[in-house]
């Protein structure tokens, strides 16, 4: 495996304005931090960072930043985005020691066709799509595969059922769903349950209220038949 290595240019921490114009420039602003040294602020060109991740080890991929001469391993441990434009605006990086473990998450990829399923008209829900796990750097994989093909409606594929490359770990409940197979929604109960999102009742929900409403509307009657019944009563005493 090729070794990744991103030039970075030390900076001091500064404001919104010039992170503007580095990103202008095509730069985007960052920090290096971890393993008990200071964190350092800088900034690395887009189009490298780019070309750093989208390898065969994609967001997991060990960095090794070249920050004036000094070469530091380095995972990405956020990027953050313009939240309509989905720009990158900001990333950190973490400091590694290649020799000891770490946790990270890794994307969980199904792959195969759930026959069965689909003869039935069933449906596959991923419930996990991304799987917590423990592994020296360059041990990290860039995905888990997890083959649906043998799923059936009413079953489960769990964690336990996910091959883990040698040297990863995980610490998740092995009962843990990871994709799941179920009967589809009915026309009918599709519709029952927008009219409930609507606010509409359902025709049987409609008719017992119209017989409630109908009732009641039955005791007012005779209540007020009672009263009336009630006051002549008491004219005739009188």
């Amino acid at each position: 495996m090729a070794e990744i290595i991103l030039h970075a240019t030390p900076r001091p921490p500064q404001g919104t304005r010039p992170a503007r114009r580095l990103r202008a420039e095509g730069k985007i602003p960052g920090v290096v931090y971890g393993l008990g040294a200071d964190p350092v602020t800088l900034a690395v060109d887009w189009r490298e960072l780019r070309a750093a991740l989208v390898t065969e080890q994609g967001l997991n991929a060990v960095i090794h930043l070249d920050i004036d001469g000094s070469t530091t391993p380095t995972l990405v441990k956020e990027i953050q985005r313009h939240k309509v434009r989905r720009d990158v605006l900001h990333v950190d990086f973490i400091r590694v020691d290649l020799s000891k473990t770490v946790e990270v998450e890794v994307p969980v990829h199904l792959e195969g066709e759930a026959e069965a399923v689909t003869r039935e008209d069933g449906v596959v829900d991923q419930v996990l799509t991304a799987l917590l796990i423990e592994a020296k750097p360059d041990d990290i994989p860039s995905q888990l595969t997890v083959d649906i093909s043998g799923l059936e409606i009413g079953h489960a594929l769990r964690v336990s059922d996910i091959v883990l490359p040698a040297g990863v770990t995980t610490s998740v409940d092995p009962e843990e769903a990871v994709v799941t197979a179920s009967h589809g929604v009915s026309e009918a109960e599709l519709e029952a349950a927008e009219a409930e999102v609507a606010g509409e009742p359902e025709e049987g929900a409609e008719a017992e209220g119209e017989a409630a409403e109908a009732a009641g509307d039955e005791g007012e009657g005779a209540e007020a038949a009672a009263d009336g019944a009630g006051s002549a009563e008491g004219d005739d005493e009188g």
